[in-house]
């Protein structure tokens, strides 16, 4: 099973106004699940949507969204303006997303799966340089000690309420599960050496975070599925198979999933994860290579005795000018 939304999506010629009309984007979502013989209708990976939700409730203009970076410690005036605003009503591209789940829980046979960004990558969006003041609270200084660490946590925060906001909503919308994607939860923002060395980091950034967002999903009956194409250690992976227990665990092709097995609660389900990111270049993924990963995986994860999905390792992108030839590969990947 591939996250495959978008390569579908972008075989209609309207592509941009699908993604603004619910129900349409719904039906390619459902068709994407009918496609690929799966009963979870997974929507696209578009993890741009709670930042641009966000900003555009504390007045940043939309042309402004993508690039927006705080180069300090974000205001309480505007921590508070974030608050009030937990039951505003979302922009038109935010709305489609919701109104797309909406439709596959209410108009198909299919599982409505919702999609979100995690809290701490969706912090790292929105700081100016967010390696400097990770790396200080590595090594135990505070907000008090210093300003980059107090915009990393003031980030957190806002990046908190953004997310809970968008699962509420989804949630609302008839959403079973919903894959919540970590990818800058690694070793890339996170030292291990601090880890080691007995940092709080990880557990202040990223798990406390992360854990507070399941209990949401708990509380309303929603699975959780976590996704994390980042550069991880087996310390990080255990801790989001024990702690998170999330039903999927959904990793990049940086990891060996059958490693991952030896770690992971059995009642866990891995997820992925050949190098699907380089299906659009022939160099790097041929085509006749691709049959042989995928079966190479199976054979692993079989001799694992661990539950597995053999699926892409993140979402898989429409890429114009290579768009046949990832459609060839992911098909060869599912081919058995």
């Amino acid at each position: 099973m591939p996250i495959g939304a978008d390569l579908v999506l972008h075989e209609r010629p309207d592509a941009s106004e699908i993604v603004l009309d619910g129900r349409r984007l719904g039906q390619v979502i459902e068709e994407a699940a009918r496609r690929y013989a799966t009963p979870l209708a997974v929507p696209l990976m578009n993890l741009r949507l709670e930042k641009a939700d966000l900003l555009r409730i504390l007045g940043v203009p939309e042309a402004e969204a993508d690039a927006f970076r705080f180069h300090a410690p974000p205001s309480e005036k505007w921590l508070e303006r974030a608050r009030s605003a937990a039951g505003a009503g979302f922009a038109a591209l935010n709305q489609a997303h919701f109104d797309s789940i909406r439709y596959i829980a209410q108009e198909t046979g299919r599982m409505p799966i919702g999609m979100a960004i995690g809290p701490f990558s969706l912090s790292t969006k929105l700081m100016a340089d967010p390696i400097t003041p990770l790396a200080l609270a590595g090594r135990g200084l505070t907000a008090g000690d210093d300003p980059g660490v107090d915009a990393a946590e003031r980030c957190l925060a806002l990046a908190e309420m953004a997310v809970h906001r968008s699962l509420r909503a989804q949630i609302a919308s008839g959403a079973k599960a919903v894959v919540v994607c970590e990818p800058a939860a690694g070793r890339f923002y996170i030292s291990p050496r601090q880890m080691e060395a007995g940092s709080d980091v990880f557990e202040r950034f990223v798990m406390q975070p992360a854990l507070r967002l399941k209990r949401l999903l708990e509380d309303a009956g929603t699975e959780l599925i976590f996704h994390d194409c980042g550069e991880l250690t087996v310390g990080m992976v255990r801790q989001f198979g024990e702690r998170l227990h999330p039903v999927m665990l959904s990793l990049g092709s940086s990891r060996k999933l059958w490693e991952g097995a030896a770690v992971v609660p059995k009642d866990v389900v891995l997820y992925g994860n050949p190098p699907t990111r380089n299906f659009y270049s022939d160099a790097a993924a041929p085509l006749d290579a691709v049959a042989g990963m995928a079966e190479g995986l199976i054979a692993r994860m079989d001799a694992a005795g661990h539950p597995f999905i053999l699926g892409s390792e993140c979402d898989v992108l429409h890429v114009p000018e290579a768009a046949e030839t990832i459609r060839r590969k992911v098909e060869r990947m599912l081919a058995r």
